[in-house]
């Protein structure tokens, strides 16, 4: 039980001092560590603008699924019985989620609140003259499958048209897909060039320092605690990495929503609110840093040192 302790305590030990060592490197090796640290910063900039794009392209997506609808025209002869019928046979389709039925009076008032216009010519119809058709508009579960569900629908008994913006519908679903994979591509490269130049940057650092390693050795240093300080300095270059990222995206998104009213180009195309939206993206950045860094580091050692 002793010895276990005793094990431990220097364990703990070792450990902080390798601490303390790697926290002296940062700053006794500074040139070369602002080298790391610039590099890590700059990467980190432009994986924050992908996440961003990325998450707001995925929400613009989401909106404009949500607004999908398939419009269901009625045929100007069907009854009561007919329309109980036609949303009994739409609720049966499985990829339906909601339905809602507007009568044609309804629809007629709407337009005529919405224009003069419509409001002078309609007001004088009475109901047999109202040329508009019942309408059904159905929500879809899965957008990708909303013209097979349209075609069901059309074959249902006294439907006359269906609506739901076709071809446009589903151009518009593929290129926001497109473009989110892009930029998680994005995402993943800029990482993976960042560990690159990171290791290569670090190598640097570590040849400078081979005679101090060569004395470790010699003393009979193992491995591990010969590698903790370096792994150590990669963590604090990649923290002090993350910083400036984190700060320009809280408050350059921040600012961004503000300047924009939260919208770009149109109503529909929404973004994500900053908070705590902003937080989230800084703390993937810093996550990446922290990795990064120490990933870097202990590569550095390990492939170029062969410890």
């Amino acid at each position: 039980m002793r010895k276990e302790l005793t094990i431990r305590m220097r364990n703990i030990r070792i450990l902080g001092r390798n601490i303390r060592d790697g926290i002296k490197n940062v700053f006794r090796n500074f040139s070369l560590a602002f080298a790391s640290i610039s590099c890590i910063t700059v990467t980190l900039i432009i994986v924050a603008v992908s996440i961003v794009g990325s998450w707001n392209v995925q929400n613009f997506t989401k909106l404009i699924r949500d607004d999908f609808t398939i419009v269901v025209f009625v045929k100007n002869d069907a009854s009561a019985e007919d329309e109980t019928k036609i949303r009994s046979e739409i609720e049966k389709i499985n990829n339906v989620e909601s339905i809602d039925f507007m009568s044609k009076k309804e629809i007629m008032d709407q337009m005529k609140k919405s224009s003069q216009t419509f409001n002078n010519v309609m007001s004088s119809w009475d109901e047999n003259e109202n040329p508009l058709d019942d309408t059904f508009q159905v929500r879809v579960k899965n957008d990708e499958k909303i013209s097979d569900t349209a075609e069901k629908i059309k074959a249902i008994e006294k439907v006359d048209t269906v609506k739901y913006g076709e071809g446009m519908v589903e151009s518009m679903v593929s290129i926001f897909k497109i473009i989110r994979y892009i930029l998680i591509a994005m995402v993943l490269g800029l990482v993976v060039v960042t560990a690159f130049l990171i290791v290569n940057t670090i190598k640097i650092t570590i040849f400078s320092r081979q005679e101090e390693i060569e004395i470790k050795r010699l003393v009979g240093a193992s491995n591990t605690s010969i590698k903790q300080p370096f792994i150590i300095e990669g963590l604090i270059i990649g923290t002090l990495g993350s910083i400036i990222p984190i700060i320009v995206t809280i408050y350059g998104y921040s600012i961004l929503y503000e300047k924009t009213g939260g919208k770009l180009f149109s109503q529909f195309i929404k973004l994500v609110e900053p908070l705590p939206f902003s937080l989230y993206v800084s703390a993937i950045l810093l996550v990446i840093g922290v990795i990064v860094g120490m990933f870097g580091s202990s590569r550095a050692v390990r492939k170029y040192l062969k410890i």
